[in-house]
């Protein structure tokens, strides 16, 4: 479990490394001098001061129980929020509900630490803005991607990753949460799910170079998009962020089952809930809402 933290200096003759990365680069472990230069050249270290986190704290780890677990030690051990990990597999690694995330070499699995200082009863909020910014940030580099309620990362109904947020409390309010992140970059991986060198492969010609072109730049993009949903958040409130939330959600109109009942996706709520229509059994001309909150029902791959 030997891990590298990256120093954060700024030093301009090392931005020379990512320009002459020309062709797409598929090193299963994160290279910790051209992610640190990305770092620099994204300004995330003053994106986050600006959401209030004293610095950026990452470390590179090659093998963890999981990043979530490794984050939350970091923290037991005196570190503060802005603290992350990135390892090359997780040995137990952990999607929503419990489920068993597939952690294989070629993939990013990557948490950081933040102190939203949050109710308990919005902890959505936090996920919903978490998956937008990581979301949007993966479409400026060319990667389509979709959300799935609440928190997958979705091309044409294929999972290209996930993100799994827990948090600790104080009395009635959340003052630390860890933000797991994964994706599959050049893992493999079965149906329903596609790593992003199939989508790159899709997409690009194989004379165009894509933007997106290794796995550091990849992180960083997870790190910046983390960081963008949770500063907007911050700044602007959940009811800025839920119409791109929903402009997003792949769910939208879906049909869908609940108590035997034939019902109709129609959004999310500002909790994170999803929003139902379903048919009133007395007139079929009248309609209710009902709202689903995370882990009342899966709507699956399909």
């Amino acid at each position: 479990m030997m891990h590298e933290a990256l120093i954060l200096a700024s030093r301009a003759e090392r931005f020379m490394l990512v320009y002459a990365d020309l062709a797409i680069d598929c090193s299963p472990v994160v290279d910790s001098s051209r992610f640190a230069v990305l770092l620099e050249q994204l300004a995330l270290s003053q994106r986050a001061i600006a959401c209030g986190l004293p610095m950026l704290d990452l470390r590179i780890f090659d093998t963890v129980n999981s990043t979530n677990r490794t984050v939350w030690e970091l923290l037991d051990a005196g570190t503060t929020a802005g603290t992350g990990a990135i390892a090359a597999c997780q040995e137990f690694g952990r999607g929503q509900w419990g489920r068993i995330w597939q952690s294989q070499r070629g993939g990013l699995y990557l948490s950081l630490a933040l102190a939203p200082n949050l109710l308990a009863i919005e902890a959505g909020q936090l996920t919903l803005s978490c998956a937008w910014g990581i979301a949007a940030a993966l479409r400026e580099y060319d990667i389509p991607v979709g959300l799935k309620w609440p928190n997958d990362l979705v091309y044409r109904n294929q999972k290209v990753g996930g993100i799994l947020i827990e948090t600790r409390l104080q009395h009635d309010r959340i003052r630390q949460a860890v933000v797991g992140v994964g994706i599959n970059w050049e893992n493999s991986v079965a149906p329903p799910g596609i790593n992003i060198q199939t989508i790159l492969k899709q997409r690009f010609h194989p004379q165009v170079a894509p933007k997106l072109t290794s796995l550091e730049l990849l992180a960083a993009i997870a790190v910046a998009g983390i960081l963008n949903g949770y500063e907007r958040w911050q700044q602007q409130g959940i009811d800025a962020i839920l119409p791109d939330y929903q402009f997003l959600l792949v769910n939208l109109g879906q049909a869908i089952v609940v108590d035997n009942h034939r019902g109709r996706v129609i959004g999310v709520t500002r909790r994170g809930e999803l929003r139902v229509s379903l048919p009133s059994p007395d007139d079929p001309a009248w309609s209710q809402e009902i709202c689903l909150p995370p882990g009342a029902i899966s709507l699956g791959y399909g």
